[in-house]
Protein backbone atom coordinates (compact mmCIF):
# COMPACT_ATOMS: atom_id res chain seq x y z
CA UNK A 1 0.00 0.00 0.00
CA UNK A 2 1.28 3.43 -0.97
CA UNK A 3 0.85 6.44 0.95
CA UNK A 4 1.10 9.90 0.05
CA UNK A 5 2.07 12.89 2.26
CA UNK A 6 1.22 16.48 1.34
CA UNK A 7 2.54 19.39 2.49
CA UNK A 8 1.28 22.31 2.29
CA UNK A 9 3.94 25.18 1.13
CA UNK A 10 2.98 28.61 2.00
CA UNK A 11 5.15 31.29 0.20
CA UNK A 12 6.40 34.21 2.69
CA UNK A 13 5.72 37.44 1.93
CA UNK A 14 7.20 40.75 2.05
CA UNK A 15 8.94 43.83 0.64
CA UNK A 16 12.43 44.46 -0.30
CA UNK A 17 13.83 46.94 2.25
CA UNK A 18 16.94 47.38 0.83
CA UNK A 19 19.22 45.73 -2.01
CA UNK A 20 22.91 46.99 -3.48
CA UNK A 21 23.17 45.57 -7.03
CA UNK A 22 26.85 46.60 -6.91
CA UNK A 23 27.25 44.29 -3.85
CA UNK A 24 24.78 41.84 -4.17
CA UNK A 25 23.28 41.80 -1.07
CA UNK A 26 19.89 43.06 0.84
CA UNK A 27 17.26 42.77 3.13
CA UNK A 28 13.36 41.79 2.64
CA UNK A 29 10.94 42.33 6.04
CA UNK A 30 8.64 40.28 5.77
CA UNK A 31 5.09 41.00 5.98
CA UNK A 32 2.97 39.20 8.45
CA UNK A 33 6.00 39.04 11.34
CA UNK A 34 7.81 42.08 10.30
CA UNK A 35 11.00 40.43 10.16
CA UNK A 36 14.16 41.37 8.35
CA UNK A 37 15.74 38.56 6.34
CA UNK A 38 19.01 38.67 4.47
CA UNK A 39 18.78 38.03 0.43
CA UNK A 40 21.96 37.37 -1.41
CA UNK A 41 21.61 37.43 -5.15
CA UNK A 42 22.20 33.55 -5.60
CA UNK A 43 18.71 33.79 -4.08
CA UNK A 44 16.86 35.83 -6.63
CA UNK A 45 14.69 34.66 -9.47
CA UNK A 46 13.54 37.94 -10.34
CA UNK A 47 15.39 41.39 -10.48
CA UNK A 48 14.45 43.66 -7.46
CA UNK A 49 14.50 47.03 -6.43
CA UNK A 50 13.76 48.74 -2.89
CA UNK A 51 10.25 48.40 -2.15
CA UNK A 52 9.47 45.67 -4.32
CA UNK A 53 6.78 43.58 -3.25
CA UNK A 54 8.11 39.82 -3.09
CA UNK A 55 7.59 35.87 -2.18
CA UNK A 56 10.08 34.20 -0.60
CA UNK A 57 11.03 31.32 0.68
CA UNK A 58 13.28 30.57 4.07
CA UNK A 59 16.43 29.03 4.53
CA UNK A 60 19.23 28.28 6.96
CA UNK A 61 22.20 30.30 6.26
CA UNK A 62 25.55 30.95 8.50
CA UNK A 63 24.29 33.98 10.52
CA UNK A 64 20.03 32.70 10.30
CA UNK A 65 17.59 32.87 7.83
CA UNK A 66 18.28 33.95 4.76
CA UNK A 67 15.00 34.85 1.65
CA UNK A 68 15.44 32.82 -0.93
CA UNK A 69 13.70 32.10 -4.59
CA UNK A 70 12.72 35.29 -4.07
CA UNK A 71 10.53 36.65 -6.56
CA UNK A 72 8.41 39.55 -7.72
CA UNK A 73 4.65 39.35 -6.37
Amino acid sequence: MLKFFYKTIIMNQGVVKFFNDSKGYGFIKDAKTGQDYFVHISGLVDEIRENDEVTFDLQEGRKGLNAVNVKLA
